[in-house]
């Protein structure tokens, strides 16, 4: 029996609330991108729902706050070894619902865990101060306290490691939690409820509602004061809908938005480890991932050779269902994503860019797009100002350091960086003076839990990860007195 199986047959396929799977206001189906059918139905919350779960999350909050770390950190700890355990059957379920590469899905489940791991030893490493006042009247003493119940937003993409990004640092904390998933991929959320549930996670602590987008139910529950966090993955443009109205309740916000990222490749560089690298970065997940490679920056010495060897490693890679382990491309989230990459791509040639690789959908059942390298491609070109979020790499000459600098953070978005150079001093001095969060030098993968993920400009506010990641969920009380 499969873990889909195994949740439609327990029932585990409704509104996870309170410790209990309840209906919701009808239902929704999932569908698998690499079959166009649909696998299961899942419950949707209205309002009434919404607040039910904010109650839940009430009613654990004090019990749970005052709960021992050390307890705290044993349930993650759990869950980790139990994520651990059932990675291939995760790994299958991830395939279904979102459709990519089974060994992408290995990968994220063992990402995921590593939240899981990583806040269970953060739990009992919450900080305080205690120091004598300047003027010496008085003892200043600095506490952290968790920061009350949090709303938690996850995209379809990575659903099981944007899920434990978040419920790992707020259960550590000591944080009551309401997640909502994608609707595109809420099964793994449900897999990951039960899971923390049976590492022993009490009742009420974390909620789990399905909804239709991120606007309706979550906008209703934005309105109660008793929602004190909010933290978002997904759009930009959700992402801005979301802070304004936050900002009317002056709620405590994460938002980890979209990105633009440039893979800068300078003529000193290493090419084999730079395709190696570019292949990672682009390729990951086939492409749908914020952290994606989106714009490549050569210098025009080594432009040719890295192009068309690229476009060699693309199009080697095979294209098929999530099911076959061997494949290793599988297909977009759904129709609109894969057809509004295939436009970027036919408007980046009607620029004037070349496609020396791919450039269409594959004639067959599924949301697949075949990898793609274009060249030649134009400044200025539609394809380098969007987040492509798909299997296209369009490559870009450059001639100056400062050429590529200037190109590089010509964006709104400011998530993340790569650059291959022989040359450390340049390395580290281009990192310095590129406007991203997160810089991979010389490395086309560079996500760990144990690091502060997050970005500048339009991509984000905050960190999730490291030591950083626990503070978003701690609030600084300063208390004066005299001993």
């Amino acid at each position: 029996m499969t873990l889909l199986d195994d949740l439609k047959g327990a029932g585990r396929t409704g509104l996870f609330i309170d410790g209990e799977w309840q209906e919701g206001e009808g239902r929704i189906s999932v569908i698998d991108p690499a079959s166009e059918q649909a696998i299961a139905d899942v419950a949707v919350a209205s309002a009434v729902q919404g607040f039910a779960a904010i109650d839940a999350a009430q009613g654990a909050a004090e019990s749970f706050a005052g709960m021992a770390p050390r307890a705290r950190g044993e349930i993650l700890r759990k869950a980790f070894e139990l994520m651990i355990g059932r990675e291939e059957a995760l790994a299958d379920l991830i395939v279904a619902e979102n459709g990519k590469a089974f060994s992408d899905a290995l990968g994220e489940v063992r990402y995921a865990a590593e939240f899981f791991r990583w806040f269970s030893e953060e739990a009992v490493r919450v900080g305080g101060e205690i120091r004598t006042a300047p003027n010496g009247d008085k003892k200043i003493i600095v506490i952290q306290q968790p920061v009350g119940i949090s709303l938690l937003i996850t995209p379809w993409n990575f659903p099981a490691a944007m899920a434990t990004r978040k419920i790992g640092p707020a259960i550590a904390a000591g944080c009551t939690s309401i997640l909502k998933p994608a609707s595109d991929t809420p099964l793994t959320a449900l897999a990951i409820a039960a899971l923390l549930a049976e590492a022993g996670l009490p009742n009420g602590v974390l909620n789990v509602i399905s909804a239709r987008g991120s606007s309706g139910v979550i906008e209703e529950m934005l309105t109660d004061s008793r929602i004190r966090k909010l933290s978002f993955t997904g759009s930009t443009e959700v992402g801005r809908h979301l802070l304004r109205l936050a900002s009317t309740r002056v709620l405590r916000t994460s938002m980890e938005l979209g990105g633009n990222a440039p893979f800068v490749v300078f003529d000193d560089a290493d090419l084999d480890a730079a395709i190696e690298g570019a292949m990672v970065a682009k390729m990951r997940n086939a492409g749908e991932a914020c952290t994606a490679a989106n714009r490549f920056l050569v210098q025009a010495g080594v432009e040719g050779e890295f192009t068309a060897r690229l476009a060699e490693a693309m199009s080697s890679l095979r294209i098929g269902p999530g099911v076959d382990r061997t494949n290793q491309v599988g297909p977009m989230i759904n129709e609109a994503s894969r057809d509004e990459i295939d436009m970027l791509v036919q408007s980046a040639v009607d620029e004037g860019a070349s496609v020396v690789t791919g450039g269409n959908a594959p004639d067959r059942p599924g949301y697949f797009y075949e990898p793609t390298v274009l060249g030649s491609v134009p400044i200025g070109a539609e394809i380098l100002g969007r987040e492509i979020f798909g299997p296209v790499a369009p490559v870009v000459a450059f001639d100056t350091e400062a050429e590529a600098i200037s190109l590089a953070n010509d964006s709104d978005y400011g998530l993340i960086a790569y650059l291959y150079t022989g040359d450390m001093a340049r390395g580290m001095r281009v990192s310095e003076a590129l406007e991203s969060g997160m810089i991979g030098l010389n490395r086309g993968l560079v996500s760990d839990p144990a690091a502060p993920f997050g970005g500048v400009k339009q991509s984000g506010l905050g960190r999730e990860g490291g030591r950083q990641g626990i503070a978003e969920y701690l609030e600084t009380k300063y208390i004066a007195t005299t001993w």
